[in-house]
Formats: C-alpha cells, sequence, structure tokens
C-alpha cells in the first residue's frame, strides 16, 4: 500500500497495546490522535467525554499520542508522563489523561511529577522517564503511525479505522457519524 492510498485509513488498526476505553466488541471505535498541550485537543476533550456518555457501550475510545513539540514544548514530556503514569495500569492512564487535559496551562516537569505523585506514581519514577526516555518510544510509535495514518494536526479523529474529517466541534454531526458507523457495523 502507498503512502498515499493509507492517508485517511488508521495505520496500524487497533489493538490490545492501544489506550483503550469501552468494550473491544463495541460496534464503533473513535480513535483520537492528541496533543496533551494543544488548545484544540483541549477543547475536544469534553466534547469525547460527551460523545462517551451518549454512545455508551456502543463506542470504545482509544486514545494515541501525537506530540507537536515545535508548537507545544511540554507536549512530549506530557504524554511521557502519562505513558508512565499508564505503566500502572489502564485506569491510571485515564485518570493521567484527564488531568492532563483539564490542567493544560500547567505541564511544567515539576506539574506532570506532581499529578503522577496524586495517582500514586512516584514523582521519581517520571522524572526518570524523562532522564532516560523510558517511555518516549512508545510516543514516537504513536506519531509515526499518525503520519502514516495521514495526521497531520491535532486532534484527528478516526471512525472505525476512517478519518473523519467532519467538524469534531459540531457534537451532533459528530454523534451522528458515531451511530451510522455503530449501525453499520452492528
Amino acid at each position: 500500500m502507498t503512502r498515499e492510498s493509507a492517508a485517511g485509513t488508521l495505520t496500524p488498526p487497533v489493538s490490545d497495546s492501544d489506550h483503550a476505553e469501552g468494550a473491544s466488541s463495541a460496534p464503533v471505535t473513535l480513535v483520537e490522535y492528541g496533543d496533551y498541550e494543544c488548545p484544540s485537543c483541549g477543547g475536544a476533550f469534553p466534547i469525547v467525554k460527551e460523545l462517551q456518555r451518549k454512545m455508551g457501550s456502543d463506542m470504545r475510545f482509544v486514545f494515541r499520542n501525537f506530540p507537536l513539540r515545535e508548537a507545544h514544548p511540554h507536549a512530549l514530556h506530557a504524554a511521557i508522563a502519562a505513558e508512565a503514569v499508564g505503566a500502572h495500569g489502564a485506569r491510571k492512564f485515564w485518570a493521567m489523561h484527564d488531568v492532563l487535559y483539564e490542567n493544560q496551562d500547567a505541564l511544567t516537569d515539576a506539574d506532570l511529577a506532581g499529578y503522577a505523585s496524586a495517582l500514586g506514581v512516584s514523582e521519581a519514577e517520571i522524572a526518570n522517564a524523562f532522564e532516560v526516555d523510558a517511555f518516549a518510544d512508545r510516543v514516537r510509535a504513536d506519531f509515526r503511525n499518525g503520519v502514516r495514518s495521514g495526521v497531520n494536526g491535532t486532534p484527528t479523529f478516526f471512525i472505525n479505522g476512517v478519518r473523519y474529517d467532519g467538524d469534531w466541534r459540531d457534537v451532533t454531526a459528530f454523534l451522528g457519524a458515531l451511530r451510522s458507523a455503530a449501525k453499520v457495523h452492528a
């Protein structure tokens, strides 16, 4: 498959190694490539939460890292911190994910270590993750896969493996696209 033919198609498909909320048997999977420091991703955060509430068990949500380091200097370390906390379990990853989006204006290394500590992961462990790039490979792999999938900005969403090019800010249209995908795959 050429790079052009892959654009707009999720590559690789969702797997057990992804961070996912919801059952793998859900008829629709929404994947977000996001950046924790991106204001647009911050705006998408409550919308995704609303979509999750409205779709319930019909939707699985997957998050993949796409830190735009040149525009957002704290994005890479925020992603590494989320991955480091996530190594302690899926619930901790999602708690850290949410805390990062709820505190986008405070993403220094000290802030990140403090959030991790509040979730039961030592500040020293987070500081070490930054020093040795323990989780940077995972973040880089997400980023590369995003590029292969045609991601060129954040947030970028995929519904059942196909890029959603509608306006994600239009909750009614976004929800309609998810419900249509759920009916097709039910």
